[in-house]
Order: structure tokens, then sequence, then C-alpha cells
């Protein structure tokens, strides 16, 4: 890396990144829930030109320089992009070959009046985890679970929350979550190491909100009945084979996760399989989708492969299902490709310049334990939560800006990558004027401030990563030997 000729001040260091933020805060007021389509991607490009005229004018950086590390930073990134956009097209293939819709139907299957709390919390966390969106499940899912507990005489933020609860664990969890991989593209580790890892907070987590659930649902003793939820289940089974064989994918994919196949490998293989099992369980659903003339196997390519690269929407006679039942293949993942593009060139320039460097040693400075440096990670995400209103920022902003100081403390990518989902993705939905916020508030038809303290999960699971961090417990270090060699890297 060449040497910067001045090394920036504090408040230099500072000054893009309170630029950033002030202009998203304005752009989430006039954009909301739609920065993600551009605006949020363009004042980050506007900030990275802040940050670069800095450098070239106040620090003496050579924009050529500069150039290089944009180039560089999103070259670390292009692995969780490739990864990204498999994801897509897996998640395509799943819901056309009837994967999806089968463990859509199974969860809803556990809902009990006895223990609706508890069951909600689990029907939200498989149903998340299954498509990899905490926003489609509650919009679907959970839109026909806060009717059924209404009915049943819960609360309506007891019940928000227990669906939220749910809903974010399956978001966290899911490798088909643009969270669960954006965390660890920031971080530098890969997909399954970071979800591996992020079960030693995220279990413990769910269960203490399991059990708090369970309590309030027996003491409750609700009663009354589950109609919407079981029409729910009638016109997935109407409109696809529901069959115990469609679980062989998602089987394949783990035992291939489990036996340490790459995420690409992986990803791929489980969306080529979904495109098999929807010609082999789902004809009648190809035909329909089909719009070109010829043969079965014709319709069949043609259907496939647009599940895999585009839209596809499956019409039943429900609205609710109708909105769960649509993916958007490769194409779908482009605004959050953009964005990490977006994030990776002003990461790049900050970098590069030596600011994001000043920072972490400001930081580094006053944190004293790996306990201090894992509250110091998750008080900030929760900082840029709070002030950028997105929680995609405040999971790219961090990242960049600690990823150097746990390798300098000999600590492995994935305590940093499940620090920022253990705080930055679960609390955005906490925050009324975040995006997460504000889209649940409406969808729901519960204020946020309602339904938030409530939200068990959400709230445990930022403590618990502290107290792993205090406790050490759960920490990956670097070995000896794998220091000497990061160490020869940078030499080279």
């Amino acid at each position: 890396m060449p040497a910067v000729k001045k090394k920036p001040s504090v408040t230099e260091a500072l000054f893009p990144i309170l630029f950033l933020i002030v202009l998203l805060i304005v752009n989430i007021n006039i954009f909301g829930t739609e920065g993600l389509s551009g605006s949020n991607q363009l004042v980050l490009i506007i900030s990275s030109a802040v940050a670069g005229l800095m450098s070239v004018f106040r620090l003496g950086v050579k924009w050529n320089d500069l150039q290089e590390g944009m180039v560089h930073s999103i070259s670390s990134a292009m692995s969780s992009i490739l990864i990204l956009l498999l994801i897509g097209a897996l998640a395509g293939t799943w819901m056309l070959s009837g994967i999806v819709p089968a463990m859509i139907y199974y969860g809803l299957q556990v809902l009990n009046p006895t223990i609706f709390l508890l069951a909600a919390c689990v029907v939200s966390a498989i149903v998340s985890v299954a498509t990899g969106s905490s926003w489609t499940t509650v919009a679907t899912v959970g839109v026909a679970l806060l009717g059924i507990g209404k009915a049943l005489g819960f609360g309506e933020g007891m019940i928000a929350g227990a669906i939220i609860s749910g809903a974010y664990f399956g978001d966290k969890m899911s490798p088909l979550s643009d969270t669960t991989n954006l965390a660890p593209a920031m971080a530098g580790t890969d997909l399954f190491t970071h979800i591996r890892h992020m079960t030693k907070t995220t279990v413990p987590s769910i269960l203490l909100t399991l059990i708090v659930f369970g309590i309030i649902g027996f003491v409750g003793e609700p009663h009354g009945a589950v109609g919407q939820v079981q029409e729910i289940s009638e016109v997935i089974s109407q409109r696809f084979e529901i069959s115990g064989w469609l679980f062989i994918v998602p089987l394949v994919v783990l035992g291939l996760i489990i036996t340490k196949v790459p995420a690409i490998p992986s990803l791929l293989t489980g969306a080529l399989l979904g495109g098999v099992f929807a010609v082999v369980f789902q004809p009648e659903m190809i035909r329909e989708l089909a719009t070109v003339t010829g043969g079965y196997v014709v319709q069949a390519f043609e259907v496939v492969m647009r599940s895999l690269y585009g839209e596809v929407s499956v019409v039943t006679s429900n609205e609710v299902v109708n909105e769960l039942l649509v993916t958007g293949g490769m194409a779908g993942m482009l605004n959050t490709v953009w964005l990490i593009i977006c994030a990776m060139v002003f990461g790049g320039i900050m970098e590069e310049s030596g600011m994001l460097k000043v920072i972490a040693e400001t930081v580094i400075s006053k944190v004293n334990s790996v306990g201090s440096l894992i509250a110091s990670t998750a008080g900030t995400c929760v900082f840029f939560n709070i002030t950028t209103s997105d929680q995609y920022l405040a999971i790219l902003v961090p990242g960049r800006m600690y990823a150097d100081i746990y390798k300098k403390r000999g600590l492995k990518g994935e305590n940093l990558s499940r620090t920022l989902e253990d705080s930055a993705t679960v609390t955005s939905v906490l925050i009324p004027w975040n995006t997460c916020g504000a889209t649940q508030a409406s969808v729901l038809g519960v204020a946020t401030l309602t339904y938030a303290p409530y939200c068990f999960f959400n709230i445990i699971t930022p403590f618990m990563t502290v107290l792993f961090g205090y406790f050490n417990w759960g920490i990956n270090y670097y070995t000896k030997k794998e220091i000497e060699e990061m160490e020869e890297e940078i030499l080279v």
C-alpha cells in the first residue's frame, strides 16, 4: 500500500462518515423503503467522491492509488457477489419445485392454539429460513398469524413480537438471506463459517425467547380456531405437489455444507437440483407458467431458466399466498449487489487514504479486551441503525471500520461477522424510523414501540454476543501458523 503523504486527523477521518450519515438521513426521509432501489447507492457514491476529494486535495493521495484501492476493495467482495446471485437462482427453483412451499406447509402444521405464541415464533422462523427474508415472512404468514392471535385474545404487540422474533432468527440463519451474506463479505470470512459461528450466540437467544413465549402462552390459556392458517395450507397443497421427497434437495445441500464443500458449488448444486425436482414434481405448474409453445421439455427448460434468472410468481386464490410465492431469481439480487459495490468503493477510498486506519487506531486505543471490542462493535452497529436508518449500512460501514482491528487482535473474521449480525440485523426492526421498523409497523398495523418490548430475540441477541465476548466464550482466534502466513502475504 502506498504511503499517504499526510496522516488524516480524527476529525478529517470522521468527516466523510458523518457526511454519509447526514445524506442518508435526508435520503431515507424522502425515499423511505425504496432507498435500496438506487438512492442509497448514489449516496454512497457521492460520499465516496467527498472522501476522494479530501484524500487528493487535503491529504495528498494520488488518484491512481485511490482507484487501485477501490478495485481491490470490490475484488474482495466478488465471491460474496457470486454467492448472492446463486442464492437468487436457488430461491427461484426451490419455490418452483415446491421445496419452499412444502417447508411452509409443514411449518404451519405445528400451529397449536394452546401454544400459539411459541408456535407463531417457530412457524415464522421456519418460513424465514426457507425464504431468507424476514420482510416476506412478516408480510405474508405474519399477517395471517396476527389475525389468528387477535382472535385468540392475545395483545397485538405480543403477537407481533413473536412473529418478528422468529422471522429475524430465520433471516439471520438462512443462507438465502442478503444480510447473512453481507456480514461475512464485510468481515472477510465465508458464508457457512459465518452461519456455524452464529449458532453459538443465536441458538441460546432463540431458546430463551421460546421459553418466554411458551410461559406466556401457557399462562394465557388461549383457545380458538386456526381457519386462516388452514386455508393457507390448503391453497398451497392445491397448487403444489407437496411431498416429503422434496426435502432431498435441502438435505443434499445441508450434507454438502456439513462436509465443508465451498458455498458456490453447494448453492449451484442446490439450484440445479431444484430445477430438476420442479420438472419431476410440478409438471402442471410448469405448463401453466410456460410462455413458449412446444413439448414439455421445451416448456420445462424455459420456466426453469426463468426461475433461475428472473421473476416467477405463482397465482392462487389467496392474496397472502400470492405474495409469498414470488421470487426474483438472480435479477432480484442486483440491488443488493449494486449496494455492495458502492459500499466497497467508499470503503476502498477510506482505507487507501488512511482514514479508516485513524478511526480504528482511535477506537482500539480505548479497547482493553475482546469483550470491550465486541461491545464497541455492537454499539457502533446500533448507532448506525439509528442514524442511517438502514440495516445494510449498519453492517457495511462498521464492517469496514473494524475488520483490521479484529485481525490485529488475532480474532478471525467470523467473530466480526457474527457481531455485525447479532447487533445490526436484529436491532433495525426496533427503531421506528429505520426502514425495517417502519416497514414492519406498516405491514402489521402495529406501532414499532408497541411490539418492540416483545421482540425478545431481537433484544436478547446483542446482549448475548457481548456476554460471549466478555467471558471469552465461542471466540475463534488465529493460530500462530495462520498469523505467520498472513504476515508473509503482507510482505509479498
